[in-house]
C-alpha cells in the first residue's frame, strides 16, 4: 500500500433513468459522501468529459517537467514542483472532482455497459448497479475492464455494500492519480511515500484527528492535513540522515547542549518556522518552543515524526473548508 501524494473529498456521480430512484439513493448515502445525479446519459457524458481530471490536467494540474537541453532523451532531468501538489488545496472546485460513477444498467438512451465504454478513457472508478438478471452482463463488463465493481440492487445489503465500495474506490482513484509522480518522488524526493508503514500512519492520523484532506508538503518534508474546517496540521517526517543535518546545523550555530543532546538522541522533531526551518542563533533562548516530542514509525527505515500546527506564513492561500462546501451545497 503506497501513500497517495494527495487526497481530498471527491464526488460520486449517480446515473439512472429514474429520477425518483436517484433522489432516494442520494438521500440514503451519508451527507459527507457528496454526489451529483443525472437521469440523462447525454447530460452525464457532457459533464464528465468537462469535469474529469483528464480535462483539468490540460488546464495546469499536477505534472513533471523535463530538462532536455543539450542532452539525449535518456539523460534528461526530471523536475517536480512539489508545492503544486499543495496548491491543489487552493481550488474551491477540488471537491467536485468525479472519482466514482454509479451507473444503472437498464437505461433507454444507452445501457450502463455502453455508458462505461463511452467513458472508458476517464480515470473515474465505475460501479454498475444491476438487476439480478443482468449479472452475466456485469461479469463480462468486469472481465473486459469496463467496470471496477458491480452490485445487485436486489441484495438485502446493497446500500451498505455500495457505501463501502465507493469509499474503497475513492482511495483507489487517488492512488492511481498519484501513480506516475509517486514513482518519481519515491526515487528523487520524498522516499517515505513508497513505504507502507507511512501510509498506515497517515491513515491512523486521519481517523484519530478527523482530517479529511492531505497533501505532500515540500519543506520541511511531510504531509499537510486539513480537517473539515480547513484547520491545517503539518506532519513532519525526519530520517536519521535529516536529523543528522539538523544536529550539524545546530552545532555549527552554537546551539545549547540540551538541544544538541535531544537531536542526537532523536527525542525531538524541530521546526524552526520563524526562519528557514533549521536552527539559528536567534532561537537559542526559546528553541524548545519550536520542537515537539518525536515519535517513531518503523518502516523500511526509522522515521521520526510529530504533528505541528501550520504557521500562517507557510500557507499558500485561502482554503475552502469541506464543511463550508457541504453547507453551500445544502443551500443550493
Amino acid at each position: 500500500m503506497h501513500l497517495p501524494i494527495y487526497q481530498h473529498p471527491s464526488l460520486t456521480v449517480l446515473i439512472d433513468d429514474s429520477a425518483t430512484f436517484l433522489r432516494s439513493l442520494a438521500f440514503q448515502l451519508p451527507a459527507s459522501m457528496t454526489n451529483l445525479v443525472f437521469d440523462d446519459t447525454d447530460a452525464a457524458l457532457t459533464w464528465l468529459r468537462a469535469a474529469s481530471p483528464v480535462a483539468s490536467m490540460r488546464q495546469g494540474g499536477l505534472r513533471a517537467s523535463f530538462d532536455t537541453y543539450g542532452r539525449p532523451p535518456e539523460q534528461c532531468n526530471v523536475a517536480i514542483d512539489i508545492e503544486q501538489i499543495c496548491r491543489t488545496s487552493l481550488s474551491p472546485q477540488r471537491f467536485m472532482t468525479p472519482s466514482v460513477l454509479v451507473i444503472d444498467y437498464s437505461m433507454p438512451q444507452m445501457n450502463g455497459v455502453e455508458f462505461c465504454q463511452a467513458v472508458r478513457h476517464l480515470p473515474c472508478k465505475k460501479i454498475l448497479f444491476t438487476g439480478a438478471a443482468d449479472e452475466k452482463v456485469a461479469v463480462d463488463a468486469f472481465n473486459r475492464g469496463l467496470i471496477d465493481r458491480y452490485i445487485k440492487k436486489s441484495d438485502d445489503d446493497a446500500l451498505d455494500t455500495l457505501e463501502a465500495e465507493i469509499l474503497t474506490l475513492q482511495d483507489a482513484f487517488f492512488a492511481d492519480q498519484s501513480d506516475t509522480l509517486h514513482t518519481l518522488l519515491a526515487v528523487h524526493h520524498s522516499t517515505f511515500v513508497s513505504d507502507p508503514a507511512l501510509a498506515a500512519l497517515v491513515n491512523q492520523l486521519r481517523d484519530r484527528h478527523g482530517f479529511v484532506e492531505h497533501y505532500l508538503f515540500p519543506s520541511p518534508a511531510g504531509i499537510l492535513f486539513y480537517d473539515s474546517e480547513a484547520r491545517p496540521s503539518l506532519l513532519i517526517i525526519e530520517t536519521d540522515a535529516s536529523m543528522d543535518s539538523h544536529y550539524e546545523v545546530a552545532r555549527d550555530n552554537d546551539a545549547p547542549p540540551e538541544l544538541l543532546g535531544a537531536l542526537q538522541e532523536r527525542c525531538i522533531v524541530p521546526f524552526f518556522h520563524d526562519g528557514d526551518g533549521m536552527y539559528a542563533g536567534a532561537f537559542r533562548r526559546d528553541w524548545h518552543r519550536y520542537c515537539e516530542a518525536a515519535r517513531i514509525c518503523q518502516g523500511r527505515q526509522n522515521y521520526y515524526w510529530a504533528l505541528f500546527a501550520l504557521p500562517p506564513s507557510y500557507m499558500l492561500g485561502p482554503v475552502l473548508p469541506f464543511a463550508q462546501f457541504l453547507r453551500e451545497r445544502q443551500n443550493v
